[in-house]
């Protein structure tokens, strides 16, 4: 999808806005599992999700272009909302973002922060990215897609630091919602000519992408009730399927129960907060644990974006319902 040239240019663009995030290896992660566990921290962003490098590269390279839109739409769950409401304001465009009724109401606050016009609107992501298309067609904005070149870029940018930082990597679990985050790992491990495996993970209640990497061909589901919620797809796109299934091994399908109980590993093991999509792929480690006895494995922690009643429940032992 582009060449370490324009993963290089990728990267000035957002180290303007966001440092270079930690990987760390945590001792108390490798005694759990016998493995070798490399977390690359993409929570300690300034969105504390990793999609926000995404965002800033598609409008840089709008602004290049001299195709900066009046206005954008976008739909979301919320992290990708942060990323473009962060990178439309600080270009002056009016940006509206739309989540499905029920959205995490700490994620809705921070794109209201960052700018955004936030609405609610629509049972499920997929129900608001239609309603976003129509909104951008009455208003004249252009709609941002959560899967987009630009975007992908920009997220790979995080792959890249990661696998500079920890050579011999036998393995990454990249949790998969609308397939960036996978999408730029796999084109950064195939530049760099590594051997590193690359292990999509899902969760077991929004399984769209994972029945379309074993079906070959994209199969939408009638829902995606997972809490969650950054990996609630049911209707996966060709592109970033086409992409997963040349270059990942395989996609894992973990439990709301194992996404939870990750969640409380990464806070007594690390002190670190994150959200479902960013503990799934520590869930996806521990399953396969056997598999990657005594090598070097890393896990994306997308991102810490959980509201404080659920993040209690979940420390409180119990697994949310949705």
């Amino acid at each position: 999808m582009f060449s370490l040239d324009e993963l290089a240019a990728a990267t000035a663009v957002v180290r303007a806005s966001v440092p270079v995030t930690p990987t760390y290896a945590w001792p108390l992660l490798a005694r759990r599992t016998g493995v070798n566990v490399f977390v690359k921290h993409e929570n300690h962003t300034p969105t504390g999700a990793f999609k926000v490098r995404g965002g800033l590269v598609y409008f840089e390279a709008l602004r290049r272009a001299g195709q900066l839109p009046n206005g954008v739409v976008t739909a979301t769950r919320g992290n990708h909302g942060q990323s473009v409401a962060v990178a439309a304001t600080r270009n002056g465009i009016k940006c509206v973002v739309v989540v499905p009724h029920g959205n995490s109401k700490e994620k809705n606050a921070a794109m209201r922060a960052f700018g955004a016009e936030l609405l609610e609107a629509g049972a499920d992501f997929d129900e608001s990215r239609a309603i976003a298309m129509r909104i951008a067609e009455e208003r004249g904005y252009q709609m941002v897609p959560a899967f987009h070149p630009a975007i992908v870029k920009g997220v790979a940018t995080y792959a890249y630091e990661l696998l500079a930082a920890v050579p011999d990597l036998a393995v990454v679990y990249v949790p998969v919602g609308m397939g960036s985050g996978i999408c730029g790992m796999i084109t950064v491990r195939d530049l760099l000519r590594l051997k590193t495996e690359i292990v999509g993970v899902v969760a077991e209640n929004a399984p769209a992408f994972a029945l379309s990497f074993d079906a070959g061909h994209p199969v939408s589901t009638n829902n995606a009730r997972t809490f969650a919620d950054g990996m609630a797809c049911r209707d996966p796109q060709p592109k970033p399927l086409a992409l997963i299934r040349k270059g990942a091994s395989r996609i894992l399908r973990v439990s709301e129960d194992e996404i939870a109980n990750a969640i409380r590993i990464y806070y007594s093991d690390t002190h670190n907060i994150a959200e479902g999509a960013g503990a799934a792929p520590l869930a996806g480690l521990i399953r396969e644990r056997d598999r990657y006895a005594g090598q070097r494995a890393a896990t994306v922690l997308s991102g810490a974006n959980i509201d404080a009643t659920m993040l209690a429940e979940v420390l409180a032992g119990r697994t949310p319902e949705v």
